[in-house]
């Protein structure tokens, strides 16, 4: 092929592939308005409002909520615990404050404030726990009526190939041994915590977000300020903006659960990581399924390990039986490591292709699913616990990782480490 051929065809190649830059919206000096690149956020702490002209007339001060009596409790002065959120753990901490503070008849004031609409909202589990905890914090719960209905009557566990499922031994004395154990609805459980904290004399502000924390001017911490409302999608004050109050204390206690936007910002200010090591993540992914009685078995927990993830990929599944006001119902899950080699991979797909095993497919035939969700999970064990306490307040639950990972629950430790925090 001659050279003038050879450039007559590059020239036609290039012009069918490249654009012409006078109209392309890459073109700086020619894009228009429309072509400029969205904004990802408009969150004021990554676009300051103090450099926004749509908000230079509104009113930004805060109502701060101020408390003058302060009194001996332990080894602090309080005049209010503040408590982050309306999760298990948090609702022990403010139930076993009030339990210790009319013990000594003292008054003190506990608040928690929570970001779902309800008590129990945003709470998702699988779960089967443990009662040992409940036990000490409210002896009597049987009598009051927590919703712990479902005692376990069978264990098993299974190692799954692509076409069969290969029973392992639960023996007494393992992590894994579930006999005493009780399949719960978590959301109903935190619900009725709920109502036991309020019983107690506990101050509750559902559907508020505590968006930031405050500091006095020695760093320590002095309580959160609550979400603002009433803003635009694209960052401006609606007329219905109003701003969020402050809530201060002498302790707050953070029970955000994994990964918490708060916690996060406690373990870099106060370096509660350096002592410990890194923290590892799994993502949980949750179905609830109405099932044929025929094929529902009360009290039954099912776990596998094996297929379909491969021998580089950490994971696993679990299969409770509920009775749920007589409805029979079968709560599934799957969990995945997050620090999976492959790229490829899909935790939502891989859990549908759980759900296809021959030992797993024929329990959901003629079933229906009535609710479904995900979450992460911190799977670091002990030896990723950071410092839990800080000037001003402390850490619980599954904002420092308390998951008992060889026995696969964490809502009983999550529990104990608020009852003692």
């Amino acid at each position: 092929m001659s050279s003038t051929l050879r450039l007559c065809l590059h020239s036609s190649i290039v012009k069918r592939i490249t654009p012409s830059f006078a109209s392309s919206r890459w073109n700086s000096t020619k894009a228009s308005s429309e072509d400029a690149p969205k904004k990802i956020t408009t969150h004021y702490t990554i676009y300051p409002r103090d450099k926004d002209e749509r908000w230079k007339d509104v009113n930004m001060e805060r109502y701060a909520e101020e408390y003058d009596v302060a009194i001996r409790f332990f080894l602090f002065y309080l005049n209010l615990y503040i408590l982050l959120n309306y999760s298990v753990p948090g609702l022990s901490a403010a139930i076993r404050l009030r339990q210790l503070a009319k013990e000594q008849n003292k008054e003190i004031r506990v608040c928690l404030v929570e970001k779902g609409s309800t008590i129990g909202a945003h709470t998702l589990s699988g779960a089967c726990i443990e009662s040992r905890a409940l036990d000490e914090l409210i002896p009597d719960w049987k009598e009051k009526g927590a919703p712990l209905d479902t005692p376990v009557t069978k264990d098993r566990f299974y190692y799954l190939t692509k076409t069969s499922a290969i029973p392992i031994p639960v023996i007494k004395g393992l992590p894994m041994y579930n006999h005493g154990n009780y399949l719960v609805r978590l959301g109903k459980v935190t619900a009725w915590l709920g109502e036991q904290a309020e019983a107690a004399g506990v101050e509750m502000y559902p559907a508020t977000a505590a968006s930031e924390i405050l500091y006095h001017e020695d760093g320590s911490v002095k309580g959160v300020a609550t979400n603002d409302v009433g803003i635009a999608k694209d960052g401006s004050p609606k007329d219905s903006f109003a701003r969020g109050m402050e809530l201060h204390a002498k302790c707050t206690i953070f029970a955000e659960g994994c990964h918490g936007h708060l916690a996060k910002q406690l373990f870099k200010k106060f370096d509660l990581r350096k002592n410990c090591a890194p923290q590892t993540y799994g993502i949980g992914l949750k179905e609830i399924w109405e099932v044929d009685k025929s094929k529902h078995e009360p009290g039954l927990i099912i776990h596998t390990a094996g297929w379909p993830m491969d021998t580089h990929t950490y994971g696993g599944s679990f299969m409770y039986h509920i009775l749920d006001n007589g409805q029979p119902l079968v709560q599934v899950g799957y969990v995945v490591a997050l620090d999976y080699e492959n790229p490829y991979l899909n935790p939502y797909q891989e859990f549908q292709r759980f759900k296809n095993h021959p030992k797993i497919r024929p329990v959901f035939e003629n079933g229906k699913r009535i609710a479904y969700g995900a979450r992460a999970l911190n799977e670091g064990g002990y030896q990723a616990i950071p410092q839990l306490s800080f000037p001003g307040g402390c850490l619980v639950g599954c904002s420092p990782g308390f998951l008992n990972v060889p026995k696969i629950k964490g809502t009983h430790t999550a529990m104990k480490s608020a009852m003692i925090a």
